[in-house]
């Protein structure tokens, strides 16, 4: 069984399903840097694997402007309109 944890704070937890998977990976994976040290050392490291393994991705970057504050609208919208995949990078 897997289970989903969800790292914000919930009074009553949602209980929550994984999304249908098609079996292959293709498109455009954005990578989002929230500007924590050492970020862009695990995304750029991360975009090499992904890049061996998958080939025929393409691979977009983005950087938040702090990582105190939510992501931007702007920026929300533009990854939300170029890429299929998101992946953000926590690092320290």
């Amino acid at each position: 069984m897997t289970v989903i944890l969800d790292p914000t704070d919930e009074h009553s937890p949602v209980e929550r399903q994984i999304a249908k998977r098609s079996g292959e990976l293709k498109g455009v994976i954005g990578l989002l840097d929230i500007s924590k040290p050492r970020g862009n050392i695990f995304l750029d490291e991360l975009e090499s694997l992904i890049n061996k393994e998958v080939p025929n991705v393409l691979m977009r970057r983005f950087l938040k402007p702090t990582f105190a504050k939510p992501c931007p609208d702007p920026l929300r919208r533009e990854i939300g309109e170029s890429c299929d995949y998101l992946i953000e990078a926590l690092a320290d």
